[in-house]
């Protein structure tokens, strides 16, 4: 065996503020879109995601660098909203917006819209199924949660003038009141008997109170200075007024935030129920099999997930021990893999010559690595791509941390994830596609996340080691992510215990308590996170399948790849169901 166990938490890409779609966002939309029931689909998508999009200022800067251009302007500066009143509007704003949804005549319909029409339904009505749980939600998880994310998006958020200056120092001075509609909700989870265990609590407290060390050299503070730096636009006067104003805002509004949610939490201590798998909650499995397809974006139930991943991980485990047999001292070569440690742009450069025999070429795009700032080295993963505007989707950033090794197959590959022909290839080549702004503002891990793990696969292949080297390391890579994904089965629905996880990783020759038990608790405090890389991984393996038989000598990889791309993220079955009309022998879609 080749498993070697290491704590996987995937990569840091902020796409989206909104804890989950359908927490009272769509209300006000839906109120509007009730009114007009005759008013074309393309109106209505547009209604949609000017609703959504300024649902927070986060999302609005993210997602546009000129609102203007799509009919937006003078919106008010906010965090959202999470109080107990917007999210029991939940239910009913859902339906309204379906119900006008369902005012269209589908058959009327252009194929492009009917695919709009087909993912937005399929997405608010997995939404309206499970907005009677809310208090299931979890808020604050270690790495997906606001706590954990919204940091990242302060420290990227991008000054294109003066203007996101003034609207950036506004945002920040919210956080504490934002903050305190967190800890509302997290009390009201408290009083119904489902808030997160003691350990995971102790996490999130241990996370703040890192975070609010050394106020006066803050990364906040820091990473802002040099932003304003490079304005050049900017007087030393102005900028030293920003840097200023800045400085005490986060100081007043942003740690006080994170010191008085540390308080809470450490008052509600004790509060949780359950030390396990949501399964031991009353509706805990329901809510973990929304989670589930929502991460992952499967039709397949809970058992044939499980069934799938054990088949996956058989295969690829016998293949890995046929080729260990034949070659006895491969083993020693992949652990003695050593890369020439090139910087990340010749990396990402390479990366896309080398795939260009199975993926179509990107348009003209500029992409920026940068270095994540020291004082932040300790918070970030390995690498992480800022979701690029719709409106501006020609340039991106990628971020990587220095402490990575660049001589490791592991940086390589995660450049591949992130990069190309990761997360920035498939953003881009979805924009270019024509991927409609209300469908951008949806979130399907499971294609996102499935498709740069299916390409990080496929990337071992680029790196220029023996051909027999680089299948073994994508098996064992492959392997080692079926056991994360089996667990979190396991715990969330089959309702394991820590000794359960014990059992089952010592059958694949793993036996850390110390290290399992890390794993253990994230898997808990972080539901079906796994699922979205490993089955979405498989969901796309099973498509390129069928692809496969289907078109016989007609299939090309570059052409499968084009029309996945082209159909953009989805449901799988969704994605199935138009992947003929998508498909060209070629790679050139003809779909309207």
């Amino acid at each position: 065996m080749l498993l070697s166990l290491s704590l996987l938490v995937g990569c840091g890409s902020p796409v989206s503020f909104v804890p989950r779609a359908g927490g009272g966002s769509e209300n006000a939309g839906a109120q509007k879109f009730a009114k007009k029931t005759t008013v074309s689909f393309d109106s209505f998508l547009e209604n949609f995601f000017r609703t959504e999009v300024t649902e927070n200022t986060l999302n609005l800067h993210f997602t546009l660098s000129n609102p203007e251009s799509y009919g937006i302007t003078e919106t008010p500066i906010t965090l959202g909203d999470l109080s107990a009143q917007t999210m029991d509007e939940t239910h009913a704003t859902l339906e309204n917006t379906l119900s006008v949804l369902n005012t269209f005549d589908y058959d009327k319909l252009s194929s492009r819209q009917q695919l709009d029409y087909d993912v937005l339904s399929d997405y608010l009505s997995a939404e309206y199924f499970v907005s009677d749980l809310t208090l299931y939600d979890e808020i604050l998880r270690p790495s997906t949660g606001i706590q954990a994310q919204l940091p990242v998006l302060y420290e990227e958020y991008r000054f294109y003038d003066k203007g996101d200056i003034e609207d950036y120092l506004a945002l920040i001075a919210l956080t504490d009141s934002y903050f305190e509609q967190i800890i509302d909700f997290e009390q009201q989870k408290a009083k119904a008997g489902l808030f997160m265990s003691d350990y995971a609590c102790d996490n999130i407290i241990s996370q703040c109170e890192s975070f609010v060390k050394n106020p006066d050299e803050h990364y906040l503070i820091l990473t802002f200075n040099n932003k304003v730096a490079q304005i050049a636009d900017l007087t030393e006067t102005e900028r030293e007024t920003y840097q200023a104003q800045n400085e005490e805002l986060v100081k007043e509004h942003v740690l006080s935030a994170y010191e008085n949610l540390a308080a809470s939490l450490t008052e509600l201590l004790g509060s949780g129920k359950n030390d396990c798998g949501l399964c031991y909650f009353p509706d805990g499995k329901e809510y973990y099999e929304y989670l589930v397809y929502h991460n992952t974006g499967s039709a397949k139930n809970i058992k044939e997930i499980q069934e799938m991943i054990s088949q996956k991980r058989s295969s690829d485990l016998t293949a890995a021990a046929a080729l260990m047999l034949e070659y006895p001292n491969l083993t020693e070569q992949c652990n003695a893999v050593r890369l020439d440690g090139m910087d990340s742009v010749a990396t990402l450069q390479l990366l896309q010559e080398k795939m260009l025999a199975q993926f179509p070429a990107a348009p003209g795009t500029e992409f920026t690595v940068s270095y994540i700032d020291a004082c932040m080295e300790d918070y970030m993963a390995p690498a992480f791509y800022i979701t690029a505007p719709l409106d501006n989707y020609e340039k991106n950033s990628i971020f990587i941390n220095a402490s990575t090794d660049a001589r490791t197959m592991r940086y390589f590959t995660t450049l591949a994830h992130e990069g190309f022909p990761g997360h920035l290839y498939q953003t881009v080549m979805s924009y270019e596609a024509g991927l409609s702004p209300a469908r951008a503002m949806l979130n399907f891990p499971g294609y996102v996340e499935g498709w740069a793990t299916y390409v990080e696969m496929l990337s071992y292949q680029y790196a220029g080691l023996d051909e027999n080297v680089a299948t073994l390391m994508a098996l064992n890579q492959s392997a080692l992510l079926s056991l994360y994904a089996t667990t979190d089965l396991g715990i969330h629905y089959e309702g394991w215990t820590f000794a359960d996880v014990l059992a089952f990783w010592d059958d694949y020759g793993i036996s850390d308590q110390k290290a399992l038990r890390e794993v253990y608790e994230l898997i808990v405090e972080e539901p079906a996170h796994y699922l979205k890389y490993y089955v979405g991984y498989l969901e796309f393996l099973e498509l390129k399948e069928k692809a496969q038989e289907t078109y016989g000598n007609d299939y090309s990889d570059v052409a499968f790849h084009q029309a996945v791309l082209d159909i953009g993220p989805a449901p799988f079955l969704i994605i199935e169901k138009y992947l003929d009309e998508y498909y060209v022998a070629g790679g050139t879609s003809v779909a309207d």
